[in-house]
């Protein structure tokens, strides 16, 4: 079956850097767009980043020029790296098969200020 499991979340102070990777099993990694969503509490899920198997990549407006979206084919994963973050940035985070029912787990990123 599919499994999407990501790492990498925790506590940071604002202005501070983490780097989130989900690892997936179950698909043809290479053929699969990839992204990143987040989810604050009282919030609606949203989109963070997104990357096509060509590399074709999009961000939310909210992370352009400190977030980057990356991955590796041949160990199946998909990397965050986020930078400069703030307080707002605060949310577990979610790996996404695009266009499929997959998600991961979530993890948890909180920002201190």
């Amino acid at each position: 079956q599919v499994q999407l499991v990501e790492s990498g979340g925790g506590l940071v102070q604002a202005g501070g850097s983490l780097r989130l990777s989900c690892t997936a099993s179950g698909i043809i990694f290479a053929i699969n767009s990839m992204a990143w969503y987040r989810q604050a509490p009282g919030k609606q899920r949203e989109l963070v980043a997104s990357i096509g198997s060509s590399g074709r990549r999009d961000y939310a407006d909210s992370v352009k020029g400190r977030f980057t979206i990356t991955r590796d084919n041949g160990k199946s994963t998909v990397y965050l790296q986020m930078n400069a973050l703030e307080p707002e940035d605060t949310a577990v985070y979610y790996c996404y098969v695009q266009y499929t029912q997959y998600w991961g787990q979530g993890t948890r990123v909180t920002v201190s200020s």
